[in-house]
């Protein structure tokens, strides 16, 4: 009897092709927009993961505003991190160098000058591919040296930046290491993280004129004490600046996870707009169900005479309510991974400073085509029912 169910249903289904298609649509639709949806949402958050692995998340970054004749001293940080060894592991200054980036005559715009400790590298996973990287002797004597990344030294030098001079500003600086490259697609460096140069923190302080960093890189030994961590050194800046304000500690853990619900929380209002073309499927089906049940007014007649139960006409109806969703959500499926790949090409050229992929799961897949069966059921029981309360006598009256 399922089967036979079943087949009738499909058969009903085929022998009214075009009206069934349009019927589906809104299901199409629905399940199509929900995949790609998704699959954005969990390419973003993949991204945002990526390029917060690339910093770690056993970091603290500390903001220091200026307010004047209260500040903190780059030894006062250093004494915080020295005074907790079981918390803190290194620290860092950290402070981004105006200035043009300049060799012969062209000119970089997307590059990012650092002002750094020599450190700094350990605690962003920065290794050397030649030269050196950048040492305390550098700092004590404000030497005006630099370590460039990847895409500097191919882009400039032709992969030959050791021991030759760029400008920043005003300075010309000697390169004296070049780092090994974070970014494989040698193509989309520029902005990148291997778009980068980094000074000693000293130079840059003496070249802008200021005495004061404003931000520092601190790593925790633990990443379970990321929030001991935190209050430990908002407390002692806390009693450096005699207020509770003037300083921001943040954990990178802390912002990938605040950023991570903020793209969750956005994929979840597009999946329930979307859901709404799956509603107005629903109400297709519903629609085209009754004129279904009208038209077959005779054939129920019929049916009943010869002995079908009223569970029997309302199997066959929801059946054909569910089978009509099902295949508009096979088809929407279809469609949604379709259009995610054709939007995997088409990214890449437009975004080229970030990596971004459309990433459906199978999740997203099984939930949106249980929703699309679901409303088939739901919506087609009221017409199915409706078939199966239909007296005998008068639907084989009727013409």
């Amino acid at each position: 009897m399922i089967y036979e169910t079943i087949r009738q249903a499909f058969q009903n289904i085929w022998s009214n092709k075009f009206r069934t298609l349009l019927t589906m649509l809104g299901i199409i639709i629905g399940v199509m927009a929900v995949i790609v949806i998704v699959g954005l949402g969990n390419g973003m958050t993949q991204s945002i993961k990526d390029g917060f692995a690339d910093m770690g998340t056993n970091i603290l970054s500390v903001q220091i505003m200026d307010r004047g004749s209260r500040n903190v001293s780059v030894d006062a940080v250093y004494d915080i991190v020295e005074s907790h060894p079981d918390l803190f592991t290194s620290v860092s200054p950290t402070g981004t160098v105006s200035g043009t980036v300049k060799v012969g005559t062209d000119s970089y715009s997307n590059t990012t000058v650092k002002g750094v400790s020599e450190v700094y590298f350990d605690i962003l996973g920065y290794t050397i591919d030649g030269g050196r990287l950048l040492n305390y002797v550098d700092l004590e004597n404000n030497k005006k040296v630099c370590v460039v990344g990847a895409y500097i030294n191919r882009v400039a030098y032709g992969g030959n930046a050791v021991g030759q001079t760029i400008k920043i500003g005003s300075t010309r600086y000697t390169i004296v290491g070049v780092l090994e490259a974070k970014v494989t697609d040698l193509e989309n460096q520029e902005g990148s993280n291997d778009d980068m140069i980094f000074v000693p923190y000293t130079t840059a302080l003496r070249v802008a004129k200021s005495s004061t960093v404003s931000s520092y890189s601190v790593t925790i030994a633990d990443e379970s004490k990321l929030s001991e961590g935190k209050t430990i050194f908002e407390d002692a800046l806390k009693s450096l600046l005699h207020s509770d304000s003037g300083y921001m500690v943040t954990s990178l853990s802390e912002m990938l996870d605040t950023m991570t619900s903020m793209v969750n929380m956005v994929v979840t209002i597009l999946t329930a707009i979307a859901a709404i073309s799956l509603l107005v499927g629903g109400i297709g089906i519903m629609n085209i169900m009754m004129v279904s049940v009208t038209e077959r007014t005779r054939e129920i007649g019929i049916r009943k005479a010869l002995g079908a139960q009223e569970s029997t006409i309302l199997g066959l109806f929801v059946t054909e309510a569910a089978a009509t969703s099902a295949l508009g959500g096979v088809l929407g499926i279809g469609l949604g991974y379709l259009l995610s790949a054709v939007a995997n090409h088409i990214l890449p050229m437009v975004l080229t400073d970030m990596t971004l992929t459309v990433s459906p799961s199978i999740g997203s897949v099984a939930v949106a085509f249980s929703i699309s069966v679901g409303i088939g059921v739901l919506f087609g029981f009221l017409p199915a029912r409706r078939a199966a309360r239909l007296n005998p006598i008068e639907a084989l009256r009727y013409d």
